[in-house]
């Protein structure tokens, strides 16, 4: 019996790393592909170059961020990665910058909030308020807060998050600028 279950968990785990070593290529240029879909639609039309994926350390944590070009090698943009816990865990969302430093687009890359209410941070009644959002001249806060962003009816929660996440992006998009190397020049 012994021998049984020893060929049979043998057996079992050469499957399993046979279809793990089949499905890692593949499921890493999906990544890749969703990633790269994010980032075009999150950065100005401008952008036709992006430069290498880069990571910033703000206030204790790593943050993701892409800087885009136009034709001529000039500043238009920037994606930046964060990730906000929301009421079913992380809400990881990439947030496009113009050079002006005005939220271009958002789009949430994964979620876990509640189906029906604040997964509802998904759809463009909620995510296009943040299009072309000037965070010098609106608050990245609910109205419930004293803000200028409209929750999602009863996802006090998730749009907290959400609203935290994106102000948290404007400050390491207003770092990275302030770093030695500041976006605007040529690296």
């Amino acid at each position: 019996m012994t021998l049984c279950l020893l060929v049979i968990c043998l057996v079992c785990s050469a499957l399993l790393a046979g279809v793990h070593s089949l499905t890692k290529d593949p499921i890493a240029q999906a990544e890749k592909a969703k990633n790269d879909s994010a980032i075009a639609a999150v950065l100005p039309e401008g952008a036709t170059s992006f430069d290498e994926e880069k990571v910033f350390s703000f206030e204790g944590k790593d943050y993701s961020y892409v800087v885009a070009r136009d034709a001529n090698g000039n500043f238009v943009g920037c994606a930046i990665d964060v990730a906000p816990v929301g009421f079913g865990g992380p809400i990881k969302i990439k947030v496009g910058f113009n050079a002006e430093g005005v939220i271009w687009n958002t789009k949430v890359l994964s979620q876990s909030e509640t189906p029906g209410l604040g997964a509802k941070c998904v759809e463009p009644a909620f995510a296009e308020q943040f299009m072309q959002f000037d965070p010098a001249q609106k608050s990245l806060k609910v109205q419930k807060d004293g803000g200028d962003v409209n929750a999602i009816t009863a996802s006090t929660i998730t749009s907290r998050a959400y609203a935290d996440g994106l102000a948290t992006a404007v400050r390491v998009f207003q770092a990275i600028g302030q770093t030695p190397m500041p976006l605007t020049m040529e690296e």
